[in-house]
């Protein structure tokens, strides 16, 4: 009888054990609404890939080229950083990647909002990273020359404007303040708007080779952005390299390259070798005028930059908090806000000097 009994415990015990495992592993298995955002790879845009176009044939290009008279080629890299969403993930994976340092989870709705189709998103990373490659070119061709000319392109007929501003007038200033992107130009308009509503603002305009001087009254239009109604303006800069990026085949998205593709378009024409011969890593958005602003998923970049065997890493100055807290062991963390201060860290770097880092 007394084993009998103990048998039954014995058996109820293993039963207990077999569902507490069952219903773990089902837990584990659960599907959660959060994803994780690991390292991603990285690419050189100096170099070289090979991709299969749409036709199911490979294709070697350039990330970045120009004209063959002005194109030349550097020893060392330029590697601008992603970062790889992992989606659709269980409890399991989702408590390592929490647990992990290279990991972060995040709600899946921060990343794939629900009021928004898959496409839809697909579309706006798209459209930011093409705008990232726009203003690159636009920063990297000052750099090398050649400025900006906001210019008027064409003026409604019933613009308030019409009879002040004229086709292909370029503006140059607003206030006295110099226009130097159609972005600039925004800004400028915007301030004098705030500080007084409804009146008229000074332009300074190139006119056939002279500097006007006429008065406009900017407005805010429904995304709030302040315009000059009935007026079209265009961004025109010369290009005497025919610099190009040809991105397709990456998979890559959002604005994150501008800063290391505005360098590798720079590096491309220059005769001198920017990189030193080192392999350089980097990331950061970039507007027309070159400045350089925060990025996200710093923290699983610097980790694929390390990954990557990089040793100094290009960090826009407004993300050197969080870089600094995740920063591995042996990567360099070098800060950087314009363009033009980033090439003169790299020159830095190539005469053996020390860098202005993210601990200064």
């Amino acid at each position: 009888m007394r084993h009998s009994v103990m048998r039954r415990r014995g058996l109820t015990v293993l039963i207990g054990a077999i569902l507490v495992s069952v219903m773990t592993w089902q837990a584990l298995s659960m599907r959660v609404a959060y994803v994780g955002l690991g390292p991603g790879p990285t690419y050189d845009a100096l170099a070289e890939y090979t991709f299969k176009d749409d036709d199911g044939k490979k294709k070697t290009v350039e990330l970045i080229s120009a004209d063959e008279k002005y194109s030349s080629k550097s020893k060392g890299q330029l590697r601008l950083v992603t970062v790889r969403i992992h989606d659709d993930i269980e409890l399991a994976r989702a408590l390592y990647y929490w647990l992990s340092d290279d990991y972060a989870v995040v709600p899946r709705e921060l990343q794939f909002p629900e009021d928004k189709s898959d496409e839809e998103i697909a579309a706006e990373q798209e459209e930011m990273w093409e705008n990232s490659q726009a203003a690159a070119e636009t920063a990297a061709l000052r750099e090398l020359g050649e400025e900006v000319e906001v210019t008027v392109t064409k003026v409604d007929s019933d613009s308030p404007s019409k009879g002040d501003l004229k086709r292909d007038d370029v503006i140059t200033a607003v206030d006295g303040e110099e226009v130097t992107s159609q972005e600039r130009l925004a800004e400028l308009l915007a301030a004098a708007a705030a500080k007084a509503p409804g009146e008229a603002v000074k332009l300074t305009v190139d006119r056939d080779g002279k500097d006007k001087k006429v008065k406009v009254t900017p407005e805010e239009n429904s995304q709030g952005v302040a315009i000059l109604p009935g007026v079209d303006v265009e961004p025109k800069q010369k290009d005497p390299y025919g610099l190009k990026v040809t991105a397709e085949g990456l998979n890559v998205g959002g604005p994150s390259a501008g800063l290391i593709f505005a360098l590798a378009m720079v590096d491309r024409v220059s005769k001198e070798d920017l990189t030193g011969g080192a392999d350089i890593i980097g990331t950061g958005e970039i507007d027309e005028d070159g400045n350089v602003g925060a990025i996200g998923g710093i923290a699983q970049k610097v980790v694929a930059a390390s990954q990557q065997g990089a040793k100094v890493f290009l960090t826009p100055a407004d993300n050197c908090a969080a870089a600094k807290a995740n920063v591995p062991d042996g990567l360099k963390l070098i800060k950087v806000s314009t363009l033009d201060g980033a090439l003169k860290e790299l020159e830095t770097l190539r005469e053996g000097g020390e860098p202005t880092t993210c601990l200064t």
